[in-house]
């Protein structure tokens, strides 16, 4: 019985703070860090740079852009079929090409070479996504 109400524990903390990690994200800061972003995407519907228009991006479905040439890995990583969410960008803005890979399950690798580190960076771009 013990097991069981450590384990109902530990997967409601994990819930908790996985949640509450997605929430904390301030949009006001995150049109700051897109900056970096901004040099090969834009927040334009259809407009398209080196990257494509992330216009939409949160909730948009792996692919969605028909005229943005995506690369073999992220097309590859397409056809497994995602949508691009919260949890998605959490672990892709730190390692594009690990996280289509991972998808792909091929070592294909990502257009996108930048990275975030800052795990708050991470959440406050996303947050600015959200409402773009």
């Amino acid at each position: 019985m013990n097991s069981i109400k450590m384990l109902a524990i530990a997967v409601s903390a994990t819930a908790m703070f996985s949640t509450a990690a997605f929430a904390a994200g301030d949009a006001a800061k995150g049109e700051k860090v897109f900056k970096k972003c901004a040099a090969c995407h834009s927040i334009e519907e259809g407009k398209n740079k080196v990257g494509p228009s992330l216009h939409g991006v949160v909730g948009r479905e792996c692919g969605a852009i028909s005229d943005y040439k995506y690369s073999k890995g992220y097309q590859d990583a397409c056809e497994k079929g995602f949508t691009i969410d919260e949890a998605f960008l959490d672990e892709y803005l730190k390692d594009p090409s690990a996280k289509i890979s991972a998808i792909a399950q091929t070592k294909e690798r990502s257009k996108m070479t930048f990275k975030l580190k800052d795990e708050q960076d991470i959440q406050d771009v996303t947050e600015y996504l959200k409402q773009n």
